[in-house]
């Protein structure tokens, strides 16, 4: 069934966009053309940003309360179409089923019920001597979210924009918006006021760049890649528009000798491999100390094997297609520059399998022997690739994890949870997984270095869309 939608969401309505271009949305495991969307025009982005604008003065002086009771009704709409928005996700961009049922559906609305709960006891006013200091709402907002995660990039962003009671403008992805609709079926469905949401799809150029670079958007918030983000933060800068980035990983898992090498290892393995690898936070690095190494590789290239290519539909897939075919082709350039330069192939291939037949597959990749300084060490692949390295002792492995431009993530395994913290707090990254924690989606999360500025989710995560005025008495 064709999925094609024709029209872009303004000031509170379904509307024709000023362009003609429609934009093919390709499920990536069969390559079929799921449908169209319109490809949208910087005017369109201006008649956004103008509806935003408009609708900004009294949204912002809407009580947290009313604005909490917004979210909710958002998180109830999102909970009817979550089987809908699980299938959508897994055809537009190749997330397995079984991923797409427990994350990429229900996590967005754990997000969104987390900031209804937390605009509602947020302090926007403090005294501090005679100066009153408040929190007030920082403007419009404009978005710009990947393809990987599609609804939860969104969600991260949307739910404290509105709780802090700014006015949204969102890009999704041009690879996998149909999600990105769904949402705003949900949030016409619950009667925000006009132009308090607004949806405006389409390419980088010219809706991602027109939105950066507009003068009456006051903070833009972008997920995806470093020279994206760079080009954000740069067309930004022309207007002082504040800028979120959370931008790429290449994230240390390092393995402390007194650590449950088994467990480690095949924790590592499906934290490297989830969701094709597609997976900003994804722990591609392994570090493993040079006497448990040989074992760690051989372990790592067991565990390889459960990860199966398949139908994303199938219940019983792990590993589905990268999103495109553009994709698939930088993965297998960095394996074969990564053989190039030294690395030894334990599993996968240097060239693109011949099963399936159809759709963009890359076979689980383990890499032993590669040098902290490979460009497979050194750049983020987005891949199912996962680099083991060695190191001598604890100093010699917190060096090799800080060795990158990037400090999205990391991890820590060891028997000894003190231990673990001390090497924890040693690591130059905004997130630490110590013996594989489960993931906390009401704590701030960001990067360190070229990973990003700023913070989504928590309480730094709404005052992302804050501005602090003092006023003296």
């Amino acid at each position: 069934m064709m999925r094609n939608r024709d029209t872009i969401y303004i000031n509170g309505q379904w509307v024709p966009t000023s362009g003609a271009e429609a934009i093919p949305v390709e499920n990536p495991a069969t390559q079929e053309i799921l449908g169209t969307v319109p490809a949208g025009t910087a005017d369109d982005v201006n008649r956004a940003v103008a509806a935003a604008r408009a609708a900004f003065p009294a949204w912002s002086q809407t009580s947290a309360g009313e604005r909490a009771g917004y979210l909710r009704l958002l998180e109830q709409a999102l909970a009817k179409r979550e089987e809908e928005i699980a299938l959508t996700v897994s055809q537009e961009m190749g997330s397995p089923i079984r991923l797409s049922s427990k994350v990429q559906a229900p996590l967005p609305r754990t997000v969104i019920s987390a900031y209804a709960d937390l605009v509602e006891k947020y302090e926007f006013e403090e005294t501090v001597a005679n100066t009153l200091v408040t929190r007030e709402a920082a403007g419009v907002v404009g978005a710009i979210t990947p393809w990987n995660y599609p609804l939860h990039q969104i969600t991260n962003k949307l739910a404290p924009a509105l709780a802090a009671g700014c006015t949204f403008v969102l890009k999704p992805s041009e690879v996998s918006p149909f999600v990105a609709y769904l949402l705003f079926d949900a949030l016409d469905e619950i009667g925000l006021p006009p132009g308090v949401v607004n949806l405006v799809p389409g390419h980088g150029q010219p809706v991602g760049e027109t939105l950066a670079g507009h003068p009456d958007i006051d903070v833009i918030s972008f997920t995806g890649s470093e020279r994206a983000g760079t080009r954000v933060a740069e067309l930004a800068a022309r207007n002082v528009t504040r800028v979120a980035l959370e931008l790429g990983g290449k994230s240390a898992n390092v393995i402390l000798d007194d650590a449950d090498l088994k467990t480690a290892v095949k924790v590592g393995v499906a934290n490297a491999f989830m969701n094709a690898g597609q997976t900003c936070v994804a722990l591609t690095r392994m570090l493993v100390p040079v006497n448990h190494y040989e074992e760690a590789v051989e372990l790592a290239a067991d565990f390889a094997k459960g990860y199966t290519m398949g139908d994303p539909l199938s219940p019983d897939t792990k590993l589905g297609p990268v999103v495109s075919q553009a994709q698939r082709a930088r993965i297998y350039s960095l394996i074969n520059t990564a053989v190039a330069e030294g690395a030894r192939l334990v599993t996968g291939s240097t060239q693109i399998p011949a099963e399936p037949a159809t759709g963009y597959f890359v076979e689980p990749t383990i890499l032993a022997d590669v040098h902290p300084d490979s460009t497979i060490a050194q750049e983020e692949v987005f891949g199912p690739v996962l680099s083991i390295l060695s190191y001598t002792d604890d100093d010699h492995a917190a060096e090799i994890a800080n060795n990158s431009r990037f400090g999205l993530s990391g991890g820590v395994w060891s028997a000894d949870t003190d231990r673990a913290l001390a090497f924890a707090r040693r690591l130059r990254t905004g997130n630490v997984d110590i013996n594989g924690a489960r993931y906390n989606p009401i704590a701030p999360f960001g990067g360190y270095k070229k990973s990003g500025l700023g913070r989504e989710m928590g309480k730094e995560g709404l005052e992302e869309f804050l501005e602090v005025k003092s006023i003296q008495i």
